[in-house]
C-alpha cells in the first residue's frame, strides 16, 4: 500500500487504517455480531501483525475502553512506525458514554493519552462528537483548547470527527483533518470531502463498511477510489480479514 499525506499535516498514512475499538471495548456496540474482548497476549500479537502488514495508521479513543493503554503496552517500542490518532470529548465508564468538552476535561484527556502512549507529542487528536456538532464547535472550549495545545507543541495536528455534514463543513475553518462517515449507503459527505481537499484538509473515513453491514471488497474500493480520501479506518480482531482488506487496498489505483 502506498502511503498518502493527510492534507498539509505531513503525516503519512496507509490507505487502510486500523480502528482499535474492538481491542478495548465490547459493550454498547453497533456491530451486527457480538464478540469477546481479546486477551493482552492476543492484542499484542494482533497489533504487531497489523504493523507487519504495512498498516501505518492506528485510530483509538478514550471511549474505546482499554484500547489506549493496550496500544501503549503492546507497540510503544515500534512507535516510529505508525501514525496514532486519538480523541477528546467522550469517555466510557460503567457501561455508559460521558461527554465533556471543557478546557479542563480536554487537557486531562490529552495528558492521559500522552501518558498511556509514552509520547510527549500526540500525532493527531479528533474531537469526538456526541451528535450535537453545533454546540461543541460554537459553545464549548474544545476547539480553542486544541488550538492552544497545538500551538504549544503538545499535538501535531488537530481534527474533528463530526456527526453532521454541517459540523464537518464548519470544522474546515480550523481543523487539519476531518473524519467522516462515508460509504455506499451514505454519500452525504461527498461534497464536503471535496471541499476539505480543496482547502488542504486531510480526510479520514470512518464506518466505511457501515459497521460491518457492507462487503469489504466493494466498500473499500468505493471509498478509496475517491481521490480526496487519505485513509479508511477499519476495525477487526481477525488478522486474516485485516490482511484481506490490505490486499484489496493494494489493488486499487489511487491516481
Amino acid at each position: 500500500m502506498k502511503a498518502q499525506t493527510l492534507g498539509q499535516t505531513g503525516l503519512k498514512v496507509s490507505p487502510i487504517g486500523f480502528g482499535a475499538f474492538k481491542i478495548g471495548r465490547n459493550q454498547k456496540i453497533k456491530y451486527p455480531t457480538p464478540y469477546d474482548l481479546p486477551t493482552e497476549a492476543d492484542v499484542e500479537k494482533l497489533l504487531n501483525a497489523v504493523l507487519d502488514m504495512g498498516i501505518t495508521y492506528i485510530d483509538t479513543a478514550p471511549a474505546y475502553g482499554l484500547s489506549e493503554e493496550r496500544i501503549g503496552r503492546s507497540i510503544a517500542h515500534r512507535r516510529a512506525e505508525f501514525v496514532l490518532s486519538t480523541k477528546i470529548g467522550e469517555t466510557f465508564r460503567d457501561g455508559e458514554s460521558q461527554y465533556d468538552y471543557s478546557t479542563a476535561a480536554v487537557r486531562e484527556s490529552i495528558d492521559r493519552s500522552r501518558r498511556l502512549f509514552g509520547s510527549e507529542m500526540l500525532d493527531l487528536v479528533f474531537i469526538h462528537s456526541n451528535g450535537d456538532d453545533d454546540v461543541i464547535l460554537n459553545h464549548t472550549d474544545a476547539v480553542a483548547t486544541l488550538c492552544d495545545l497545538k500551538q504549544a507543541g503538545t499535538i501535531r495536528a488537530i481534527a474533528m470527527s463530526a456527526k453532521t455534514v454541517e459540523g464537518t463543513r464548519q470544522s474546515l475553518e480550523w481543523a487539519d483533518v476531518v473524519m467522516v462517515e462515508y460509504h455506499l449507503d451514505d454519500r452525504s459527505h461527498e461534497e464536503v470531502i471535496a471541499e476539505a481537499a480543496a482547502r488542504g484538509v486531510g480526510v479520514v473515513v470512518k464506518k466505511g463498511l457501515a459497521a460491518g453491514h457492507l462487503a469489504p471488497d466493494e466498500a473499500i474500493g468505493f471509498v478509496l477510489r475517491n481521490p480526496h480520501v487519505g485513509s479508511i479506518v477499519i476495525g477487526g480482531l481477525n488478522p486474516a480479514h485485516i490482511q484481506a482488506n490490505v490486499h484489496v487496498a493494494a489493488t486499487i489505483s489511487r491516481g
